[in-house]
């Protein structure tokens, strides 16, 4: 069984892999160097989270951190600041021409480190954690029992 202590640690590995790697191939090809931070802005933007307040939530920084970062990442090009047309107070992030161009690169470079690692430790498990991580997980467990209980039941099918 794995245990909490190990579960969260080979997770963030997995993550710094792909984005060293990914940071490597980007770098060889010319782009500039791209921080972690800006990085996961990137990859929230790549899923729609538009909002620099809800790319700062996600990310666990401040709102103001989370400026910075995508602040950085507009004068190097990748990003714009545009109107919010929902909101004309805010503003919403979006890929600019040049980030469009870095994330087709990033892209093939994706698609080369899945095939790595399929190599390095077989399709199967690629795949499996690929069902895991794309299964509906639900809402994050925020509902917990007494302090002095025990969490030793919790999520305990039997």
């Amino acid at each position: 069984m794995v245990g909490a202590e190990t579960l969260i640690v080979p997770l963030l590995q997995a993550f710094c892999w792909f984005d060293d790697g990914l940071q490597s191939y980007l770098q060889s090809k010319g782009w500039s160097h791209v921080t972690r931070p800006q990085s996961m802005v990137m990859a929230n933007v790549a899923i729609g989270v538009r909002k620099p307040s809800d790319i700062a939530r996600n990310m666990g920084i401040s709102r103001q951190a989370a400026h910075t970062t995508i602040n950085q990442m507009v004068a190097m090009g990748m990003l714009e600041l545009r109107q919010d047309k929902d909101d004309r107070r805010s503003k919403i992030v979006a890929v600019s021409g040049d980030g469009l161009a870095m994330r087709r690169d990033a892209d093939q470079v994706m698609e080369a480190l899945i095939a790595e690692l399929r190599r390095r430790i077989g399709a199967r498990n690629v795949e499996n954690l690929m069902r895991a991580f794309s299964a509906d997980w639900g809402e994050p467990v925020t509902d917990w029992p007494d302090a002095r209980a025990s969490l030793a039941d919790v999520g305990d099918p039997g």
